[in-house]
């Protein structure tokens, strides 16, 4: 899907066979319409890392890294890496800024101590719940565009939006209700999620991903939110947690159902792209997504499985205790949206979506006083 009507009368059906190329081949093959090269040139190489320490997402990722040059005729190359192995998680940013990196595929949320409208490009506690509901946002109420003028004041382009899928948490105690949450140690990946969790009485902690394991071996932290069951298998969280917390049944995750990653490139590297090339990089994102998504959720519905032999407990969220993170989170969501007029932007155009009534989510009661700057 494009942010934008489809201008070129093939564009639209190159779209469609490299989307259901992607759905049919899986990650493994990475099958896809080749880019059509129209000259002989030196190929360009980009380094390109990712904030997947490892498993299924690390994997999907690299095996779609290496299908780039033959897909461009050898235009363009990306050489993947994973989290961490040029610069640290939460310096992918400046990575790229740099020049250390070219591009990255990160989780959105890392930025938003830098930048709080970020925030707002990635789950966060009781907001959008599913993917087509982000898609909504993105395309057609001009979240991508706002995604991308966000990005240019950092000077890099966002290409598009990556889905993920629902995180879950892994503790050392059980957790039943939203009382239990009270003097946890707790990892989160910050921003709203941080003081979402801290509101009810968690003891909260910002770390990336790849220090997880460790924290929760060593007892810096009693539970950690992280991904979804497969790469947290991978990672071996069960070696060191005996409980996953969820949501209550058909919302996995309250707090981050669809953690968002991206693609973003310095801008001055993706100026030098011709237009033919920048157009077919952004549906290639789209079939990545479809890719991404479909590997995740496939190995996820695996995982749980192999959780239950190791002799995990896995507990829910009872419904009732919606509402109270409910109350909880709208006045973060103002909090965090009031922080700049970026932020207020992409909320606003968020917060008309969660009031429609096609989702319904936000009622006139729920943000009864509260007021945006912009």
């Amino acid at each position: 899907m494009r942010s934008e009507e489809t201008k070129k009368p093939g564009a639209a059906s190159r779209r469609k066979f490299l989307t259901t190329a992607a759905a049919t081949a899986g990650a493994a093959t990475m099958v896809g319409a080749p880019f059509i090269r129209t000259a002989a040139a030196a190929t360009t190489t980009w380094k390109v890392q990712t904030s997947w320490p490892a498993g299924v997402g690390l994997a999907t990722f690299k095996a779609w890294c290496n299908t780039i040059k033959e897909k461009t005729g050898g235009e363009l190359e990306f050489k993947p890496y994973a989290a961490k192995e040029i610069v640290g998680d939460f310096e992918l940013l400046d990575g790229v800024k740099n020049g250390v990196l070219e591009a990255m595929n990160s989780f959105t949320l890392y930025w938003a101590g830098k930048i709080p409208a970020t925030a707002f490009l990635s789950s966060y506690l009781m907001g959008l719940r599913y993917p087509h509901e982000w898609d909504v946002f993105f395309y057609s109420k001009g979240g991508l565009q706002a995604a991308r003028d966000l990005f240019a004041k950092q000077g890099l382009y966002y290409v598009n939006r990556i889905h993920h899928g629902p995180n879950i948490i892994h503790s050392k105690k059980p957790i039943r209700t939203i009382e239990d949450f009270k003097g946890l140690k707790l990892r989160v990946p910050g921003g709203m999620i941080a003081e979402g969790f801290a509101a009810i009485g968690a003891r909260t902690t910002l770390l990336p991903g790849g220090e997880v394991f460790s924290a929760l071996e060593k007892g810096t932290v009693d539970a950690a939110d992280y991904t979804g069951p497969a790469v947290n298998w991978d990672l071996g969280f069960q070696q060191v947690t005996k409980y996953i917390w969820t949501g209550p049944a058909g919302l996995e995750s309250i707090y981050q159902p669809v953690d968002l990653m991206d693609f973003v490139v310095r801008m001055e590297v993706w100026k030098k792209l011709s237009k033919k090339t920048q157009e077919w990089l952004d549906d290639e994102i789209q079939v990545y997504s479809n890719i991404h998504h479909a590997a995740i959720q496939k190995a996820d519905m695996e995982a749980w499985g192999k959780f239950a032999k190791a002799g995990t407990t896995v507990t829910r969220l009872p419904a009732e205790d919606l509402p109270k993170f409910q109350r909880v989170a709208v006045p973060i969501w103002y909090k965090w949206a009031n922080k700049d007029a970026d932020a207020a932007r992409i909320f606003k155009l968020q917060l008309e979506v969660m009031e429609s009534p096609t989702f319904g989510y936000v009622t006139p009661d729920m943000t009864r006083g509260l007021k945006l700057i912009a």
